[in-house]
């Protein structure tokens, strides 16, 4: 039940991550602007007006939208490392990774189909860069729970 569970958690981020990548160029840019400017408005104590909210996209589009790659692998990376320790397989981080970059690769194919959007190596590279941070979380916090343990 326990594997289901996990192998379930997997299955269902990663139509998450597709269906982000399912997004058209407009609906994509619509949805980085609009987490800017709810971030940018909690660290204001004032009215963005519609000239700053630009401003503000124009300025932080490129890291706000590299860090929610990085952020999804990461998480991808965490559950299915999480899915893989279930099963008595070696090199459990070398085979996560892969299933991390493999799914990147095909992700950003995908989005080689939807209007307006590409598919960039360089995003492939991040997303397994950011599964890999995910891997390496998921054992650094096994380690501090088993230390805190003993």
């Amino acid at each position: 039940m326990k594997k289901i569970i996990k192998l379930t958690l997997v299955i269902a981020w990663m139509f998450v991550i597709f269906m982000f990548s399912s997004q058209n160029a407009k609906e994509s840019t619509s949805l980085s602007d609009g987490v800017i400017i709810k971030v940018a408005s909690v660290f204001v104590d004032y009215a963005l007006t519609e000239d700053k909210k630009e401003e503000l996209t124009n300025k932080y589009v490129v890291i706000t939208r590299k860090s929610a790659h990085f952020l999804v692998y990461l998480v991808l990376g965490v559950l299915v490392i999480n899915l893989i320790t279930e099963f008595n397989v070696k090199h459990l981080i070398l085979l996560s990774l892969m299933v991390c970059l493999f799914y990147a690769a095909t992700d950003e194919f995908h989005q080689l189909f939807v209007s307006g959007r590409s598919g960039e190596v360089t995003d492939v590279i991040l997303d397994t860069f950011g599964s890999f941070v995910g891997i390496c979380s998921y054992f650094g916090v096994k380690k501090l729970i088993k230390n805190k343990k003993q």
